[in-house]
């Protein structure tokens, strides 16, 4: 039986209050999802011309770093954001590293679940057929690979339709590299977004943007295998990522265009407006360096907010 909780309680606050873009190259949109690699290098971003690529700094700026579809050319898709010409170019999603092995693992709107190594580069695929694959999360001691298939129904091209709203079909999933398997953790999801495992490895968090709430499933302890409702009520959730601090997560919160941070406890423990991204909506917050970096899926920027 799922156990219903909400926040005990929240934290306003100053914090973060500076803000500064970082620009992409000409033409290029929807920076979805970010990420930092061990070396602490990055972000590296996912666009909707079917790249990853890595910020290098202000003097260089962004560069090519990954690539899904073999049959991708700069010519056709650089800058492009027409989803007809997703089964030629890709549309990487979401993005998450194992810190072990530096891969790259990716989830893609027409290729799926793939990898690529640390030099980067065109990527393997892994797993295929699926209708959306959406959010990311690797673990990082095991290899174990959580991900997201925001529905069964729709496709890309449903979901980013203004207004639409998912159906209860989609999946939280994992990939287990050693058996090169997937198997399905949680079903009946509305809106899957992007999964985060908690650093102790004790459980996911699952957002349900469509529900308005965040599911635990555990993965270790009494409760193994079981999932509960650990946050409702707090706006549309569609990305989390693991903070700085063990045991807490960023949540971006699409509509709202907040981030917020909470830990394992239910509690909310910062609420950041992002109110530059008011009028596009939030995909993910990704904290680094006292700073956090946030991506949407309609701007040619990532957003920096600093102290």
């Amino acid at each position: 039986m799922a156990l219903f909780v909400t926040a005990l309680g929240s934290v306003s606050s100053n914090d973060y209050n500076t803000f500064n873009k970082i620009a992409l190259p000409p033409s290029v949109t929807g920076p979805e999802s970010a990420a930092f690699d061990r070396a602490g290098e990055g972000p590296y971003v996912t666009v909707a011309d079917g790249r990853i690529l890595k910020w290098k700094g202000p003097t260089i700026g962004f560069v090519d770093f990954a690539y899904t579809s073999p049959s991708r050319t700069k010519i056709l898709c650089d800058g492009t954001n027409d989803l007809d010409l997703g089964p030629t170019c890709g549309r990487p999603v979401a993005i998450s590293f194992n810190y072990k092995t530096s891969d790259l693992y990716i989830t893609d709107a027409f290729f799926g679940l793939l990898v690529v190594g640390f030099n980067g580069g065109l990527a393997t695929q892994l797993s295929g057929g699926y209708k959306y694959l959406s959010g990311i999360d690797v673990e990082s001691y095991t290899g174990n690979v959580y991900m997201t298939d925001a529905s069964l129904t729709y496709n890309i091209r449903n979901m980013a339709q203004p207004g639409f709203t998912p159906d209860s079909t989609g999946r939280l999933l994992k990939y287990d590299p050693r058996t090169q398997r997937v198997a399905v953790l949680l079903s009946g999801l509305a809106g899957a977004g992007g999964p985060a495992v908690s650093s102790d490895r004790k459980y996911v968090l699952v957002p349900e943007y469509a529900n308005n709430r965040i599911q635990r499933y555990w993965l270790q302890g009494p409760k193994h295998s079981t999932n509960e409702v650990f946050m409702t009520g707090i706006g549309s959730p569609k990305n989390i990522k693991r903070a700085a601090n063990d045991g807490e997560f960023w949540v971006a919160i699409e509509k709202q265009a907040q981030g917020l941070r909470v830990n394992g406890s239910t509690m909310v423990l910062q609420t950041v407006p992002l109110t530059q991204f008011v009028n596009t909506g939030v995909a993910v917050v990704q904290e680094m360096n006292n700073a956090v970096y946030v991506g949407s899926s309609h701007t040619d920027f990532v957003g920096v907010y600093t102290n």
